[in-house]
C-alpha cells in the first residue's frame, strides 16, 4: 500500500504535459486484458530466459532517452532508410520478439488500440517484478512515434564521466538520484563484454580478487562477457551498490558513481537498504516512462511495432 501511495504522490509532480492523457488503467474499457496479455507473454519468456529483464530494461532506456518513450527504437531499417536500430549503441539491444508477440496477441484481442510504446513500458515493468524487483503500477496512454533516424541517437557509453551523465539525465527531466537508481538498477542484471571494461582492469584500486578473475575470463577469444553484478546477476536488487562500495564495480561509470562526491552518498544509502532502492527504482522507472511521451492525437497506434502504419 505504501508503494502505491508513493507512486501516486510521484504522479502528482510529473510534468503536466506528460500526464495530460497518461493514466493508470488507460485500457480499462478499450482493452481490459491488455496488461495481463503483456504480463503473460513476458512470464512465458522469463521462464525460459531470465536474462530478458536486462534486455527489456536496456530497450526502454535506449528508447526513452532518444526521442522520448515513443517506440521509435522498434522500427526496422530498410534499404536506403536506416533507423535508430542501425546505430552502434543499439546494435546489441535485444528482446524485440517479446514486444512482437505481445503486439500480435493484443491486435487479435483489441485491434489498433494498444501502442507499442505502452507495450515496452508494461513488458519492462513486468520483467522487473519477475526478476525479484519491485512491483509497481505504470500509467498508460502513450502513442507511437513517426520518426526513427540514426542521427537522433546520442546515448552514453560505459566510460561517461559522472558529471556528464548527470547533465544527460537532467536534459530528460531527471535528477542525480534518478540517474544512480536507473544505472545501478539496470546494471544489477545483465552482462557486459570485456572490450568495454579494459580501463577498469588497469585500475589499481579495483578489488584484486575480482580483477584477477576478470583478467582470466577476458583471455578467452571472441570478447567474452561477464555479469555486471557478480553477486545476484539475475535479481533486480541493491547488491551491485555494495559491490561498487567495495571497488568491485565492473564498468567505469558504475565505479565512478561510488567515488564521485555528488553520487557516492546515494550509492551508500542504496547499498545499506534494499527497501530504499526498491522504492526509488520503482519511482525512477515510472518517471522515465513519461519522458516526452506522445498522447491524444499525436503519433499513431502501430499495427506492427517494426513498421510505421504508412509503410515508410
Amino acid at each position: 500500500m505504501r508503494a502505491i501511495a508513493a507512486l501516486f504522490f510521484l504522479f502528482c509532480f510529473l510534468a503536466p504535459s506528460a500526464l495530460a492523457q497518461l493514466r493508470l488503467g488507460f485500457y480499462g474499457r478499450s482493452c481490459p486484458r491488455a496488461e495481463s496479455i503483456v504480463a503473460n507473454v513476458v512470464a512465458n519468456r522469463f521462464r525460459r530466459d531470465r536474462s530478458i529483464t536486462a534486455a527489456l530494461l536496456r530497450m526502454q532506456f535506449h528508447d526513452c532517452f532518444v526521442r522520448g518513450c515513443d517506440a521509435s527504437l522498434l522500427i526496422d531499417p530498410r534499404p536506403g532508410r536506416p533507423s535508430e536500430k542501425s546505430t552502434g549503441p543499439n546494435a546489441s539491444v535485444r528482446g524485440y520478439e517479446v514486444i512482437d508477440e505481445a503486439k500480435r496477441q493484443l491486435e487479435a484481442a483489441c485491434p489498433r488500440t494498444v501502442s507499442c510504446a505502452d507495450i515496452v513500458t508494461l513488458a519492462t515493468r513486468d520483467s522487473v517484478a519477475f526478476a525479484g524487483g519491485p512491483r509497481f503500477s505504470v500509467p498508460t496512454g502513450r502513442r507511437d512515434g513517426l520518426r526513427s533516424v540514426p542521427s537522433d541517437v546520442n546515448l552514453p557509453g560505459p566510460t561517461i564521466p559522472v558529471g556528464a551523465s548527470i547533465q544527460l539525465f537532467a536534459a530528460q527531466g531527471m535528477n542525480a538520484n534518478d540517474m544512480v537508481t536507473l544505472i545501478g538498477g539496470g546494471h544489477s542484471v545483465g552482462v557486459t563484454h570485456c572490450s568495454l571494461f579494459q580501463d577498469r582492469l588497469n585500475d589499481p584500486a579495483m578489488d584484486r580478487t575480482l580483477n584477477a578473475r576478470l583478467r582470466n575470463t577476458c583471455r578467452s577469444p571472441n570478447d567474452p562477457s561477464v555479469f555486471l553484478d557478480q553477486r545476484t546477476p539475475f535479481t533486480v536488487d541493491n547488491a551491485i551498490f555494495g559491490e561498487i562500495r567495495r571497488q568491485r564495480g565492473i564498468l567505469r561509470i558504475d565505479q565512478n558513481l561510488g567515488l564521485d562526491r555528488s553520487t557516492r552518498g546515494i550509492v551508500s544509502s542504496f547499498a545499506s537498504s534494499n527497501a530504499l532502492f526498491r522504492q526509488r527504482f520503482a519511482q525512477a522507472m515510472v518517471k522515465m516512462g513519461t519522458i516526452r511521451v506522445l498522447t491524444g492525437r499525436s503519433g499513431e497506434i502501430r499495427r506492427n511495432c517494426r513498421v510505421f502504419n504508412n509503410g515508410r
